[in-house]
């Protein structure tokens, strides 16, 4: 007769469509029973796209008609409103994650400041300090950290279904673009947003650490809310440039920390200029200074300032950040000074 860890271990087989991960562990299995040889199997999804929900449910049926004595098979698909959504985000309990000492989110109010190139670089330079580091990319439409840190494997899961973060230049890494098929687009509406990183955060095998930065994406959407909710958050670090485009919404940024109750750690301003490897000449392409005094007027820590360098972007372009390729360029000890003031203001 068949059993329902059978049934289970069956959709395990089934695979989220475009993603390595199944059914079993997105959550999309709502309940099993068993009769004799019958099997009904009741699933639940959040997509906009119901051709999602087809597919999971026409390979569900078919990988559980390969069961031996199997009878009739019934599989129910439901789909859960976008408007349903925030009721069930009331139930998720706000807490800690065990082994890491501190969570430091890296934001910016708009796009195109380099945030995740400073992240990136920020972590290692920890690490190179002797900290324990991890970093969780929670930018889920526009994954750069699998790029810029050169790691293209899946990862695992244990046996507990947490999953096993992948490691590269002594940091701990997660990224939604690790489980992408690859140049796949991530379609998704807020609540699967909030799912997985509540799953990136607690579901993944991170401990020890002594800090895990948080690459957020641009703004102040679902995801950053979604942080907010499901743990708590030891700093908030802002990446700006110097121009007045990039400042204003620096305001927003430090607005979003307040009203989550996050501590600002500091501002860091990037591309702060540009110096002429032929002549030595300096170029303030985007200004010059304005990080240092949006700080000043909002009463927060100035980080540090990165110039432009050409081997900044080729290192993330190669997947070798460029305080692990060049460490004692000028470069490197502009995220080095960084590093140690952010080491400084969480510990």
């Amino acid at each position: 007769m068949l059993t329902e860890h059978q049934v289970h271990e069956a959709l395990k087989q089934v695979k989220y469509p475009g993603f390595t991960r199944d059914i079993i562990s997105f959550g999309v299995v709502k309940h099993v029973a068993v009769s004799g040889g019958d099997v009904a199997v009741t699933m639940q999804l959040t997509a906009s796209n119901p051709r999602i929900g087809d597919q999971i449910q026409a390979e569900a049926e078919q990988a559980l008609r390969r069961l031996p004595g199997v009878g009739r098979v019934s599989v129910e698909m439901s789909a859960q409103a976008a408007t349903q959504a925030p009721a069930a985000h009331s139930t998720i309990e706000k807490r800690r994650v065990p082994g890491v000492k501190k969570i430091v989110a890296v934001a910016s109010g708009k796009g195109g400041v380099g945030k995740s190139t400073v992240a990136v670089n920020l972590a290692c330079a920890l690490a190179q300090t002797g900290l324990k580091v991890g970093l969780m990319d929670c930018d889920i439409y526009g994954p750069s950290v699998p790029l810029m840190m050169g790691v293209r494997e899946r990862p695992t899961a244990d046996d507990d279904e947490h999953i096993n973060p992948l490691t590269n230049y002594g940091v701990k890494l997660m990224s939604i673009g690790f489980l992408v098929e690859d140049d796949a687009p991530v379609i998704w509406r807020g609540p699967m947003i909030m799912k997985a990183v509540q799953q990136f955060i607690h579901q993944v095998n991170w401990a020890p650490l002594d800090v895990l930065l948080v690459d957020l994406p641009p703004g102040t959407g679902d995801a950053q809310i979604s942080l907010a909710q499901v743990t708590e958050l030891d700093g908030g670090v802002i990446v700006t440039t110097p121009q007045d485009a990039s400042l204003g919404v620096v305001r927003k940024g430090i607005g979003m920390f307040q009203k989550m109750n996050v501590p600002i750690t500091g501002i860091i301003e990037n591309m702060s200029y540009f110096l002429c490897p032929h002549c030595n000449t300096r170029a303030e392409i985007f200004a010059h200074g304005g990080g240092r005094r949006e700080a000043e007027r909002q009463k927060v820590p100035f980080l540090g300032e990165v110039p432009i360098y050409p081997e900044i972007r080729a290192g993330g372009d190669t997947g070798r950040p460029v305080v692990v390729s060049a460490p004692q360029s000028p470069a490197a000890r502009a995220f080095a000074d960084i590093a140690r003031a952010v080491a400084e203001k969480i510990k």
